[in-house]
């Protein structure tokens, strides 16, 4: 019989997880004008695509993207010739990202939630998602809820970072950003009017207060992952600056990025 405190739980996480989706969902028209999140020229395209080439090899693969959004990601991992299910929660998300890749083989799109994803055991050689993690409600169950859907020896790619406590050489970064918005305008496509309720999501969230590698690693290996790593960001963030103008540039020294990488357990 469910008690009242887990009644209670659940019904805040119901509005939790709808503040999410109803979120991103009002920024699916121009998430791909904000930056850090449209793929905009070919250098950044190969920085983000390299560590999904040299985690995931060159077998065609059965990938699971968690997350999609708007595609982006989607087309990285396609352009290595393996067999892509692009998931996201959002339905505004998956209209752009299925009109961006219409008629495209080895791609399907299902409108589901990352942190139950109803897929089958094992179902799939490799799990990839950027800018996820952070905005999960129930990070313990999601990562063996993830276990779960890899084959025994499947890889695991993650992109994240700390977007809650700017690095030191961040803060400053971030003070400069403030001003050039002061002179300038804010830029229209960077949260816009939406930042204050990102900030209210963000409070809510477990990883509200930051995310870190070293937390995200022991979470993960509780849930059976093995063999994880970390890479560098850097390379997507010096590839960001060679396009980006002086605000996009800074800002991509505010925040601590990183790359995960990790595999299932070979015993189940």
């Amino acid at each position: 019989m469910t008690n009242d405190t887990e009644e209670g739980a659940g019904r805040a996480n119901f509005h939790l997880k709808e503040a999410i989706r109803s979120y991103w969902s009002e920024r699916a028209r121009t998430f791909d004008l904000a930056f850090g999140h449209g793929i905009l020229s070919e250098a950044e395209f190969s920085a983000w695509q390299e560590p999904i080439r040299a985690t995931l090899g060159v077998k065609p693969l059965r990938v699971l993207e968690l997350a999609c959004g708007t595609g982006e990601v989607t087309r990285l991992i396609h352009d290595l010739g393996h067999e892509v299910t692009a998931l996201d929660f959002s339905e505004a998300m998956l209209s752009v990202a299925k009109a961006k890749h219409a008629g495209k083989p080895r791609l399907r799109f299902i409108l589901a939630d990352a942190e139950n994803t109803m897929e089958p055991d094992a179902a799939y050689d490799a799990i990839v998602c950027r800018h996820l993690v952070w905005t999960l409600t129930e990070p313990e169950a999601t990562f063996r809820e993830w276990h779960r859907l890899l084959r025994p020896g499947g890889k695991l790619v993650i992109y994240d970072g700390d977007w809650a406590q700017p690095s030191p050489i961040g803060r400053l970064a971030e003070r400069l950003v403030a001003l050039i918005d002061r002179f300038s305008g804010p830029d229209p496509y960077y949260d816009g009017s939406l930042s204050q309720r990102h900030a209210e999501i963000m409070r809510a969230l477990p990883f509200g207060r930051g995310l870190r590698f070293e937390q995200l690693s022991g979470l993960l290996e509780e849930a059976g992952f093995k063999g994880i790593e970390k890479m560098s960001h850097a390379p997507v963030a010096r590839a960001q600056r060679k396009s980006a103008n002086l605000r996009n540039c800074l800002r991509t020294f505010v925040y601590r990025r990183f790359i995960l990488t990790a595999h299932s357990s070979t015993a189940r």
